[in-house]
């Protein structure tokens, strides 16, 4: 049985206008995950909601703490829940 789960990550740092959305939406894409990377206009973080496997949410939060080459991260915290099964594919929120 596979281990399906839901994940709210809010990455802090230098991540906004610097692809990081863009780059968050592909790699989520190829780990097969759904749901939405949007900027958070309130501070400066983006955020990510994700749900699938529990494995692959945690390969996409490895891959958000470092964030694309030109963003400097400087914490994650993350907020996991039930699946929901609520998104139909990963996209990019303005």
């Amino acid at each position: 049985m596979t281990d399906l789960a839901s994940v709210r990550v809010i990455v802090y740092g230098y991540v906004q206008g610097v692809f990081f959305r863009d780059f968050t939406s592909r790699q989520a894409r190829e780990l097969g995950l759904t749901g939405y990377v949007r900027n958070r206009r309130d501070i400066e973080a983006v955020e990510v909601q994700a749900e699938g496997e529990r494995k692959q949410l945690e390969k996409l939060i490895d891959y958000l703490e470092v964030g694309p080459p030109s963003a400097k991260v400087t914490r994650v915290v993350t907020e996991w829940s039930e699946y929901t099964g609520g998104y139909s594919g990963f996209r990019v929120r303005l």
